[in-house]
């Protein structure tokens, strides 16, 4: 019978990985915490920003991937014909859309740790390069 370590050994020879790696490749993307008791990875998070992200890093982790190819009728990043519609209609309808959702575009986009200033610089940073 192979065990766990020989299978472990041969995957990091195939595909070039360390087990710890691979151990954090396959690590848990989240964790749940209950209102009211501690949650150590929720304060860690916390303690650890920095600040609001720049709308490009919102732009380039949640929504590049819809608004780089219009999935679902998403206006394209350049697009100018695409935005001026929507920017026609003003920020605030802009800003509206985003956090609410529309159409297929979940609320917040994919990014439901957004805070509503990050979401704003997203759209501008889309906005401004669509021009």
């Amino acid at each position: 019978m192979v065990g766990l370590t020989t299978i472990m050994s041969s995957t990091v020879n195939a595909i070039g990985q360390s087990p710890e790696e691979i151990t954090a490749r396959i690590a848990p993307v989240g964790n749940v915490c209950i209102a009211g008791e501690e949650c150590e990875v929720a304060a860690a998070a916390v303690a650890s920003s920095d600040g609001p992200r720049s709308g490009e890093a919102i732009y380039n982790q949640f929504c590049t991937a819809c608004h780089s190819v219009g999935v679902a009728g998403a206006p394209k990043f350049g697009d100018a014909g695409a935005w001026a519609p929507r920017v026609a209609k003003g920020f605030d309808s802009l800003m509206s859309n985003a956090i609410n959702g529309l159409n297929a575009m979940p609320p917040r986009g994919t990014c439901t740790t957004c805070s509503d200033e990050e979401i704003q610089g997203a759209i501008e940073y889309m906005t401004e390069n669509s021009k």
